[in-house]
């Protein structure tokens, strides 16, 4: 048996200081100005106007976490950072940290104990869920990266008729990747994305860049107020479900299941814990984001999710793994 040890717990206690090293990393640009040909602190410290010492002893500190590499004087980037954290890379996924280092996340971290007695989110207005909140842009802006191979995979798995056109309506579209993914993929679909208006401009703004302005259209409000129009052949639910209780979740539903047409397909891409809600780690865990963030979100596992569906008249349900990330795509038919 191995002997008790309080590693693990200090380890917790002291995991900020990681992020904090991350994040300075990346509000410094160190891993675009390492580059492909890799750098010494001295070299750094030109390049980036900044102390020789400070940053000798950021890079040494990234290099334990696993960031970087270090031959003798000089730091390269590891095989992911280059790949992640070098703007000059397509995969540039450094703005997620405007998104999860945001004040209204981290400040929701502050007194989890606070959430836990309350059952939900202790923050005025609801936490995230406040109309318009100014999260939701950073997250337009800062996450479509990781939505991309995921989306892509959806689009694979969820086919469309492309004998004729086909009307895809994207609720919580944010960045809209899910739906512009099918755009790419059908070119008779026509893709409708529902956000609230700031966020729509990020929307917009991708579809413009992938060409797909002819068959995008937006709905400005909210997904529990606005008319979705009628007659859908597929209604995504990306990400969203999780932030509410299940008779809300039920409520969207059946509005979802009015506006397919026979036929029509819902796809809901989560975080879909298994029964025992400790695994997979990934999914497991998110739970507490929603507890501290939202008034009743929560992570669903399957069987939650089939129920839900079920109340509101949907069969055929199946769930996917979205590969290669950790989300699972459940889709369900309107019969």
């Amino acid at each position: 048996m191995d002997a008790p040890s309080p590693v693990l717990i200090f380890e917790t206690l002291t995991a900020y200081q990681d992020t904090a090293a991350l994040k300075a990393a990346i509000e410094l640009d160190l891993f675009t100005t390492i580059g492909e040909n890799g750098a010494t602190a001295a070299a750094l410290a030109t390049r980036s106007n900044a102390a020789e010492r400070g940053l000798r002893i950021l890079c040494d500190y990234l290099t334990v976490l696993g960031f970087l590499e270090k031959k003798a004087d000089r730091y390269h980037l590891t095989k992911d950072s280059a790949i992640f954290l070098n703007r000059n890379s397509p995969a540039y996924a450094g703005g997620a940290a405007e998104f999860l280092l945001s004040d209204h996340l981290t400040k929701a971290f502050a007194d989890v104990a606070a959430a836990v007695r309350n059952g939900g989110t202790v923050q005025a207005g609801g936490g995230s869920m406040a109309p318009e909140h100014p999260m939701w842009l950073s997250f337009a802006r800062g996450m479509s990266w990781l939505m991309a191979p995921g989306a892509q995979a959806l689009a694979e798995i969820v086919p469309l008729d492309d004998a004729r056109t086909t009307k895809v309506l994207d609720i919580s579209a944010s960045h809209a990747i899910w739906g512009l993914s099918f755009a790419q993929r059908n070119p008779r679909a026509q893709i409708v994305a529902l956000d609230w208006a700031p966020v729509l401009k990020v929307a917009r703004e991708n579809a413009e860049r992938m060409k797909l302005t002819d068959r995008f259209s937006t709905i400005e409000g909210s997904a529990f107020e606005v008319e979705f129009g009628n007659d859908y052949d597929l209604i995504l639910l990306p990400n969203f479900l999780h932030h509410f209780d299940a008779p809300t979740c039920v409520r969207l539903l059946q509005k979802c299941h009015a506006a397919l047409r026979e036929n029509g397909r819902v796809a809901i891409v989560e975080f879909v814990p298994n029964p025992d809600r400790v695994s997979p780690p990934e999914a497991a865990t998110f739970s507490l984001v929603m507890l501290v963030s939202t008034e009743r979100g929560d992570a669903y596992t399957f069987a939650e999710f089939e129920q839900m569906l079920q109340e509101a008249r949907f069969t055929s349900i199946e769930q996917h793994p979205l590969p290669p990330g950790v989300s699972t795509a459940i889709i369900a038919t309107k019969r």
